[in-house]
């Protein structure tokens, strides 16, 4: 066989052996595959039904995150979400947040349905070293070496809390506060 005619029989074999290499990689997907995190059913663990105004139930859930420390960044009659810091460790944060969405459930207006969500933030305390050096050109060739650090948080994780039990300590919280505003009602 002529030179000509190998160099192109190699050439075709390997773009052919890249072709098949190519198509393995795309098979395997060649990166991380996650299954479906949600499946959606009846239970109740973020929404719960209450025997009050979307307004009052909205209110008393203001009440509950406050009463736990909470930040109130957000606080309408349908609408209110707050935010709490954490330190588990020197080094690691995590930041709460959550939120409390309240619509009418019945055509009176009397009953609503509160929905919450609660969202963790992690970050851990990154460290960067950083470093320079100053000739100075009219002495010669001194060096000064000057060094500095700088930390800062990064994000590292965020998770939507399931927790059944979080959920009911929030809902029963916000019960209480509902009572407490019935009676001075009354």
């Amino acid at each position: 066989m002529a030179p000509r005619g190998r160099s192109r029989v190699l050439a075709t074999a390997a773009a052919a052996t890249a072709a098949l290499w190519l198509a393995g990689c795309s098979a395997t997907g060649g990166g991380k595959t996650f299954g479906v995190q949600e499946s959606f059913g009846s239970v109740a663990t973020y929404s719960r039904l209450f025997d009050a105004t979307p307004g009052q139930t909205c209110e008393a859930s203001r009440r509950a995150l406050l009463s736990q420390g909470y930040i109130i960044s957000t606080a309408t009659a349908d609408l209110v979400e707050g935010k709490k810091s954490f330190q588990p460790e020197a080094e690691s944060h995590l930041q709460m947040v959550v939120r409390v969405v309240c619509v009418p459930e019945a055509n009176d207006g009397k009953v609503s349905l509160g929905f919450v969500t609660a969202l963790q933030d992690t970050y851990s305390l990154r460290k960067t070293n950083n470093s320079a050096s100053l000739g100075v050109g009219a002495i010669g060739s001194v060096s000064l070496p000057f060094s500095s650090s700088s930390e800062s948080l990064v994000k590292v994780g965020s998770e939507t809390i399931s927790k059944d039990v979080f959920y009911e300590s929030f809902f029963d919280l916000v019960k209480r506060y509902l009572v407490i505003d019935q009676a001075q009602a009354n």
